[in-house]
């Protein structure tokens, strides 16, 4: 398989890592959102910001260990700062859409917050996902420069195993 096929299957299994842990954490802030909602007077937004800053510490953990554990760890203050700043990102962008629906539009029964809710970590998903794997956790250069020499010599042993040879011609 060429260098392209093999760059496709990098980003369809970090997708499916940073789905199973951005879907681990969606039901920690969804679960958390609604023990505070419910067993407490705080406001909703409150509520869901208190949710979203547990999600992102626990996905933090699950990024950095799973979805990212092969990724450069050496700027780790770095690398924690950027997330929290593009967490906080998404953090406005999740709790932003939830208080336009509650208090610009009225909608605050607990069907309601919790499908703005969850539109808005879905929007915010987009930002975080691009963010993350952008800025917070970079490639390792030797890496990839290494696959990607390793794909260029597959592909030249593949086009020099298919060519027709030809017979070499004398020179008298």
């Amino acid at each position: 398989m060429g260098h392209g096929s093999s760059g496709l299957r990098r980003i369809v299994r970090e997708v499916a890592k940073f789905g199973a842990v951005g879907g681990a954490g969606l039901l920690v802030n969804l679960v958390v959102f609604n023990v505070v909602r419910h067993l407490t007077e705080l406001p909703v937004v409150r509520a869901s910001v208190i949710a979203t800053v547990v999600a992102i510490i626990f996905n933090y953990i699950g990024f950095r260990y799973f979805t990212y554990r092969d990724r450069d760890k050496s700027g780790r203050t770095k690398e924690l700062t950027l997330f929290l700043l593009f967490s906080v990102v998404g953090l406005v962008i999740e709790n932003g859409i939830l208080y336009a629906a509650t208090y610009g539009f009225g909608w605050d029964s607990p069907l309601q917050s919790n499908i703005f809710k969850f539109v808005g970590i879905g929007i915010a998903t987009l930002f975080r996902f691009w963010s993350y794997r952008s800025w917070v956790f970079k490639t390792l250069p030797a890496r990839e420069a290494v696959a990607s020499a390793e794909s260029f010599l597959e592909e030249a042993e593949q086009a020099a195993s298919s060519k027709p040879t030809r017979p070499k011609q004398r020179v008298l």
